[in-house]
């Protein structure tokens, strides 16, 4: 298979992990920049360069797009797929992913647990909106935040109004969620992989804060997912149409609760918790699916009682 991997660094861990793991199966792999590559796009076919030379005869690609770069590394991906080229991850399911309220919407549309949220537009409604959710503590998160990056918590409605104000008055597109206290400051990252989860981690935030990130200084070990924590991490990705995804869980008196999900999960922290070959997972999914002899769509259905690959995992 002939792979490319769309990546700003090819120095990143989660880049570099993919690379040696493409290699070690005899794969030929080539890491290109998303932003070096260009595009023609016309009704006679597509084509792309990538520093002045042709972007040919890729038999698949793996996106690691990140979030600053989202709008001009989803059109390349995209032009990749117009050209027939295989990717477990479409532009459209990244886009979906990306937007935390479309995100929400379409989770939430096929059932699945999701703490409360608002949405508005127009400051005369802000009191009602909050109404809506109830009293605080209130979780503020910019649309498109990562990393734990614009993400507040407010424990007086006066300090979610103050907030809300506030970015308003930046033009900024946030959502407002209910705080879910019995998870006290700790969330699962589930690893999913085609019709599996293949590794998970319990992320704990540090003393103080309410984000479990690891990039905000949360510590993360390893842990077995209950089969239904598992299952609900791959409806959520398949509801994107991701057939990679880090699905963000918490555990909830109503059950496992979806926070996020991530098109473009990092390697590194979860290889080091679980101690699982991450990166050659997604590689042999990858490598399954472009063959034509491969298991069944992304998008089908699964149930708990469906037998799964997650037993060689776990």
């Amino acid at each position: 298979m002939k792979l490319a991997i769309l990546s700003r660094n090819s120095k990143l861990y989660s880049t570099r992990r993919l690379v040696e793991a493409a290699r070690e199966r005899g794969h030929s792999v080539r890491v290109l920049d998303p932003l070096r590559c260009y595009m023609r796009i016309a009704s006679d076919g597509f084509a792309m360069r990538y520093k002045g030379r042709p972007i040919a005869g890729y038999d698949a690609v793996i996106p690691r797009v990140g979030a600053s770069i989202t709008r001009y590394g989803s059109a390349v991906l995209r032009q990749f797929e117009l050209m027939g080229c295989y990717t477990p991850n479409p532009s459209d399911a990244i886009l979906k992913a990306r937007d935390k309220l479309r995100c929400h919407q379409l989770l939430a549309a096929q059932g699945i647990g999701l703490p409360a949220t608002v949405f508005g537009d127009n400051p005369d409604d802000t009191q009602d909106l909050l109404a809506m959710l109830g009293p605080p503590p209130h979780v503020i998160k910019l649309n498109e935040g990562t990393q734990g990056a614009g993400v507040m918590l407010t424990e007086k409605p006066s300090a979610s109004r103050s907030v809300i104000e506030a970015l308003r008055g930046l033009y900024a597109n946030f959502l407002v969620q209910e705080f879910v206290e019995e998870a006290k400051g700790a969330d699962l990252r589930c690893f999913v992989v085609g019709d599996r989860v293949v590794a998970a981690m319990k992320r704990q935030a540090p003393k103080g804060d309410f984000r479990s990130n690891l990039h905000r200084g949360g510590s993360a070990k390893g842990i077995r997912p209950s089969a239904t924590e598992q299952d609900v991490a791959i409806r959520a990705a398949h509801a994107l149409g991701l057939g990679v995804a880090g699905v963000d869980l918490i555990r909830s008196k109503r059950g496992p609760l979806v926070l996020e999900v991530n098109a473009s999960p990092g390697l590194e922290g979860i290889e080091a918790a679980s101690e699982v070959d991450v990166a050659g997972a997604v590689i042999d999914f990858v490598g399954g699916r472009f063959r034509p002899r491969a298991s069944r769509p992304i998008g089908a259905s699964r149930t708990l009682n469906e037998k799964t690959a997650t037993e060689n995992y776990f």
